[in-house]
């Protein structure tokens, strides 16, 4: 079966530490996606988010640098395996460099995921973590 892979980032003026927390914890990335997450934190733990549209398992961990995901939406063909989403936490000097690589994207779909990542992801970071969190 064919695939097609995409990477892109964003930086952002928070620590690694707090970028790699929000990715794992179901009310954090609920809070900057706007959209309900579930997430156990845990390689191995399942996790959903987006009213169940994107799921899959969190397979390896290593805080605060990197997270490795199979990852799928409702929008792959049933007989499609899960892509891949490698999450990576480069540190800056003023933050975090957050890097996506997507590999395993069914053929023709890695376009609308790379605008998804962008619109249902970026975007709402770039203001949730742009402004001081009181409390």
């Amino acid at each position: 079966m064919e695939t097609e892979t995409i990477q892109c980032s964003i930086e952002l003026p928070v620590s690694s530490e707090q970028l790699f927390h929000a990715w794992l914890d179901s009310e954090a990335h609920t809070q900057f996606t706007g959209s309900e997450a579930k997430i156990i934190p845990a390689a191995g733990g399942k996790f959903s988010a987006w009213e169940d549209y994107i799921s899959g398992e969190t397979l390896e961990i290593d805080p605060p640098r990197r997270i490795l995901q199979s990852w799928r939406t409702t929008e792959f063909p049933d007989d499609s395996p899960d892509s891949r989403l490698e999450v990576l936490f480069e540190v800056l000097d003023n933050g975090t460099r957050l890097i996506l690589n997507h590999t395993g994207i069914p053929a023709g779909q890695a376009e609308s995921y790379r605008q998804g990542w962008e619109d249902y992801y970026f975007l709402p970071m770039r203001e949730y973590f742009s402004y001081p969190r009181v409390g």
